[in-house]
């Protein structure tokens, strides 16, 4: 079984899709609602991380100080070959721990999209 951590940023979000993917195959999910000021765990303590969305810009570290701990968390789970899964702010973290540019879109994009 893996250990899987959700990074939350907002109270209205959950593991989703991912979070049945999981349950479906044994795998429990431990939310971290960091908004609410709940530490990141020891990247040594989890298999695979789900990174959510919220409607913070990632650049916003005054606003919401636990950013920058994520960065760093996000950071070392890539160094120790952790599984990663980022949705909307997720996938923007990662992103920029990678060192890739973010910028505001031209089209909001709110909720699960078909491909």
């Amino acid at each position: 079984m893996m250990r899987i951590i959700s990074l939350m940023h907002v109270s209205f979000e959950d593991a989703a899709a991912m979070g049945m993917w999981a349950a479906q195959r044994g795998h429990s999910v431990q939310a971290v609602h960091l908004y609410a000021g709940q530490p990141l765990p020891e990247a040594d303590a989890v298999d695979a991380v789900f990174i959510m969305g919220g409607p913070m810009n990632i650049y916003e570290e005054a606003e919401h100080p636990w950013l920058a701990a994520e960065k760093a968390f996000l950071k070392t789970c890539i160094e120790q070959g952790k599984i990663l899964v980022g949705v909307c702010l997720g996938a923007q973290l990662l992103a920029d721990v990678l060192g890739g540019k973010v910028s505001r879109n031209a089209h909001k994009e709110i909720g699960w999209l078909p491909l």
